[in-house]
């Protein structure tokens, strides 16, 4: 007989000290994902004091603020919040693949769970639906794959 064992995430995050980065451009979108972010985290047992919360001008500066913040040792995970909404130019493109390739690699280089709550969205009703109305909080859900990821790593 095949003997399998499953490792699962704990959704206990008491004890735990989190950034939280959260871009300015688009504020009143990223504001409602750190509400979520900060709440989540607190009804999971974490303290507010333990809570960093890190802004930046916008996406593209998320991955050098994550590394740093990574190297500091001083954080069990981060979460990175931010909305880019699509414009006329490629811009947009561009920002989203480098934030997304660049916090990507802090997490591995570091071996650091991050919370991916980066919204890109083709228009400002999707960033709202997903900013805590009908889409649910995507801030929270960031926050939530981050606890989860760093309680299935301390069991690897």
């Amino acid at each position: 007989m095949l003997h399998v064992k499953t490792i699962e995430g704990q959704f206990d995050a008491k004890g735990m000290k989190v950034a939280i980065i959260a871009t300015r451009f688009n504020d009143f979108i990223v504001d409602r994902l750190v509400g979520g972010a900060v709440d989540y985290l607190a009804r999971h047992g974490a303290s507010r004091e333990d809570m960093t919360i890190v802004r930046l001008p916008g996406a593209f500066e998320m991955p050098i603020a994550a590394k740093k913040l990574a190297a500091s040792g001083k954080y069990d995970g981060i979460v990175a919040l931010g909305a880019v909404i699509r414009g006329a130019t490629p811009h947009f493109d561009f920002v989203c693949n480098e934030a997304a390739k660049g916090l990507a690699q802090v997490s591995l280089e570091f071996n650091l769970p991050v919370g991916f709550g980066l919204l890109t969205c083709d228009t400002l009703d999707q960033a709202i639906e997903r900013a805590g109305s009908k889409g649910g909080n995507k801030g929270v859900e960031a926050a939530s794959a981050m606890l989860e990821t760093f309680r299935v790593l301390e069991q690897i």
